[in-house]
Order: structure tokens, then C-alpha cells, then sequence
């Protein structure tokens, strides 16, 4: 365990072990109705419920030098090992990339003398018999025993939404739907801790959702924030309108 001025280092015990849980639950929904008729995606279901991972695994989550609260890294591959007790054959390389869909990335949220935070974001897929299963993404979040070098929380997730997934049966073509759970986790979230140096979650993920889309960037506002500004800055409102988001690998 390593600080310096407002910047650590973080490490894990490589000789530890973890107990990762693993879940995915039924799929719900699918707009045309893939997931009854379609035996793969019907029956997607979870590897191995539960495995032990040497704590090195972890270790592709942790940055290569000394990093500060709000800073972001890339994750190295080797959580592909934890992608396989989900599913046998996920993969990185996303069969549809615009060229900013490709990406592991994790933030330092928060960390103390005793705890680090880390938050992170995963775009992956998985290779299913006759085709492909996107998740929108996988959110997670790491907190590390500085002290002991050890994994308090992990927790890697795709979030819920209306719609979290995109699915390609190559016989039929593309399709979207919703999964009400898959995640990998072990140990408990802490609460009521005080922190040396931290930002909130929510601006640790948009530094992370900034890292794939670049047009996340912008400082957007809403409509009607918008109609105020045009007259006073004699500018247009240029309106787009979607029926699927932008910022995630879903639609």
C-alpha cells in the first residue's frame, strides 16, 4: 500500500483466493420474441454458479502506476477468466463496433488508509450456438483492503433497464430484449465509510461512459433548458430523435 500526496497504488494478495457467484436469471423479454423460439437464448443460462479464482485474476482491474480519485485506466483482458463462469465463450471484440464500442475501463472513486473504490465499466459479448448475446454492459465495482491486500467487494453486472441486451440469431437477424439479472459478486458492500478523497458514483461512471463516447463529452442540457438558451444565444435547436440509446451496447 502505497500514497502519494492524493495519488496510491493498489495491490492484491496473488496467493488468495476468491468465491465468485454467478447468476443469470430467465430472459424476460424480446421484441420478437427470440427468446422462446430461438433454444439457445431460451435456455442461456449460467457456467458454474459458483467457482474459486485465484486473486490474481483481480489483478487486471488495478492500475499500472499511481492514480488518483476520478482518474481512469484501462483493465487488462484477463477478465475474460471471470467472463467464463458466466458463459464458455465471451468475447471482447463486439461483432458490431462503430470503433468506440471496444473497451475495459475502471475509475478510482474513492479510497482511505484502509479501502479503495474502484468503479468500472466492461463492453462484452457472448458467443452463443447460432449467434451472438450483447449485454448493454457490465457495471461493477471493487473494493479493495488496502491494508490486508484483499477483495472486500466485487460486483459485475449488467444493469437493469427497459431493454439491457441485444441478441443476433443468424438465421433471423437482430433483436433486443431484457434480463432481469446477470452478475458475478462475492462479499458485502461496506457502508458508512469515510473517505480520504472521493466524487460520487455517478460522476465516476460518466468519466468511464466518457472513456468509450466521445460524444458524452458534450455538455448536454435538456429541451427545456435548450428553449431557454437558443433566443438569448440567437442559436437553432437541432432535435434528434432516437428509439434507442446512444450510450450503451443494447441497441
Amino acid at each position: 500500500m502505497k500514497s502519494t500526496s492524493n495519488r496510491i497504488t493498489l495491490n492484491l494478495d496473488g496467493n488468495a483466493e476468491v468465491s465468485l457467484k454467478a447468476f443469470i436469471a430467465p430472459i424476460e423479454y424480446t421484441q420478437r420474441n427470440y427468446h422462446v423460439e430461438w433454444d439457445a437464448l431460451a435456455n442461456f443460462r449460467v457456467v458454474e454458479p459458483e467457482k474459486q479464482h485465484p486473486t490474481s485474476v483481480f489483478r487486471a482491474f488495478l492500475p499500472p502506476g499511481s492514480v488518483s480519485v476520478g482518474e481512469c485506466w484501462q483493465i487488462e483482458e484477463g477478465i475474460l477468466e471471470l467472463l467464463r463462469q458466466l458463459h464458455p465463450n465471451p468475447r471482447l471484440d463486439l461483432h458490431i463496433n462503430n470503433g468506440d464500442s471496444y473497451g475495459l475501463w475502471a475509475c478510482l472513486r474513492a479510497y482511505n488508509d484502509k479501502v479503495a473504490d474502484v468503479v468500472f465499466r466492461i463492453h462484452a459479448e457472448f458467443a452463443i450456438e447460432g449467434g451472438r448475446f450483447t449485454p448493454s454492459q457490465f457495471a461493477g465495482r471493487l473494493i479493495i483492503d488496502r491494508i490486508k491486500e484483499e477483495i472486500v467487494f466485487f460486483q459485475m453486472h449488467v444493469p437493469k433497464g427497459t431493454l439491457n441486451f441485444d441478441v443476433y440469431w443468424n438465421t433471423m437477424g437482430s433483436d433486443i430484449g431484457y434480463c432481469p439479472q446477470v452478475e458475478l459478486c462475492t462479499g458485502r458492500l461496506p457502508h458508512g465509510v469515510k473517505f480520504t478523497a472521493s466524487i460520487r458514483k455517478e460522476k465516476a461512471e460518466r468519466a468511464l461512459i466518457s472513456c468509450f463516447y466521445k460524444f458524452q463529452r458534450i455538455n448536454w442540457v435538456s429541451l427545456a433548458e435548450a428553449l431557454e438558451m437558443a433566443p438569448a444565444q440567437q442559436k437553432p435547436v437541432h432535435a434528434v430523435s432516437l428509439d434507442g440509446p446512444l450510450f450503451d451496447e443494447s441497441c
